[in-house]
This record gives structure tokens, sequence and C-alpha cells, in this order.
């Protein structure tokens, strides 16, 4: 698919201004470069950029709205996909709070690039999460190509309160590890296919309680 349809596909799912997508351009050439050396994508995906990162961070956006205050990235990188929904939140002005949490140096200094190119209001917290000592109280918890489902739940479990969604993007093996994670856990959960590809599937998880 080459770039302009990418970009076409992208504006139709989500419906942001022009004004957005050329903010999306900007990521795409800063995101390119960086990658040179950071090594944030894999290349592959370089000129997938549009259809296999940031529409596919995209896909919980109608999920989050104006009752929602925070929402909090786990193992952002290359921030997919938390800032990529803080830059469709701030298109459609829902003031969610959007944080990214990253432990590589490198990686947050490429996010707070971007986050200053943008004049995004995303706060960066450089912790490893397994380390991080404060309970974690956003409403709204994501992650993508980060842990094994299992690892994910455990840690919530462990680390996070108050939350009310939880947007896990799964892989090949999701369904896999979704059949490992309930001989653990009682999950409450919605389970989508992505469109991006049919081999991958989101969940959103609205209550969880170990057996």
């Amino acid at each position: 698919m080459d770039r302009k349809v990418q970009i076409d596909t992208f504006s139709r799912f989500t419906r942001v201004s022009r004004e957005t997508i050329t903010s999306l351009e900007k990521y795409e050439r800063m995101l390119i470069k960086a990658n040179k050396d950071l090594n944030l994508i894999g290349k592959s995906t370089i000129n997938q950029i549009w259809t296999r990162h940031f529409l596919d961070s995209s896909q919980v956006i109608d999920f989050i709205n104006k009752n929602d205050k925070t929402l909090i990235d786990l193992g952002s990188g290359a921030g997919f996909p938390g800032l990529v929904l803080a830059i469709i939140l701030k298109d459609r002005k829902i003031p969610v709070k959007v944080k990214l949490l990253e432990k590589s140096p490198k990686k947050m200094n490429f996010l707070k690039k971007i986050i200053d190119q943008l004049h995004l209001n995303v706060d960066l917290i450089d912790k490893n999460i397994f380390e991080h000592s404060e309970k974690l109280s956003e409403d709204i918890i994501v992650s993508r190509a980060f842990k094994k489902l299992k690892i994910i739940l455990e840690l919530i479990h462990n680390q996070a309160e108050n939350w009310k969604k939880i947007f896990v993007f799964l892989g090949k093996t999701g369904n896999e590890e979704l059949l490992q994670a309930s001989k653990i856990w009682d999950i409450e959960y919605k389970q989508r296919v992505s469109v991006t590809s049919n081999d991958s599937i989101i969940i959103e998880v609205n209550s969880l309680k170990k057996k």
C-alpha cells in the first residue's frame, strides 16, 4: 500500500483534521530519522508507518471520552499507542491527560522531541514499571508490544488502582495468551479483531480478579 493510500485510510478511520495529518507527517519524518540509530520500529514496517503504527495505535480512540481524565501507556517505546492517541485526542478536543511510561533514556529523549515539536500536553515518566513504587491511578491503561498478557495483568493487579479500562494490543499469539491468562485470572473483557491485521486482536479489560 503506497503512502498516500495509507494516509487516506488513516484519515477515513480517524476523521482528523488536515492540521493533525501535518503533525503526524512531522512525527513520521522524525521517527524515520531517529530509527536509524534507535531501532524504534522494525525496518520491515518503515514504509507502513501510517497503517502498521499510526492506524493500529488509533483503534481504541472511540472508546475514550470526556468522562475519562487520565491515560497511561506502559512501555511507550516510539510512542505507540499513547502518543498517537494524544495527538488524536487533541484534534477531538478531548482533555484526557496522557502519560507515557518508558525506561529507555534514548527513547524518552525521542518522545520529548515529538511532544515539544507538536506542542502536546503529555507527561513523560522515565521509570522501569517493574521498579516503579508508586501506584498507577490512571483511568485508562494501554499497552502495545510491551510484555506478555499474563505479565501485564499481574503488573496491573499489583500496581494499579481505580482504573476503568485496560486496552491491550495482542499479536498472533493473542488467543493463546488469553487462554493462559484465564487460568490465573477471572477477566471480564471485550475482544476485537485488529483493523490492520486479521491475526491480531485488541482486548478491553473491564474487570480483573485473581482466581
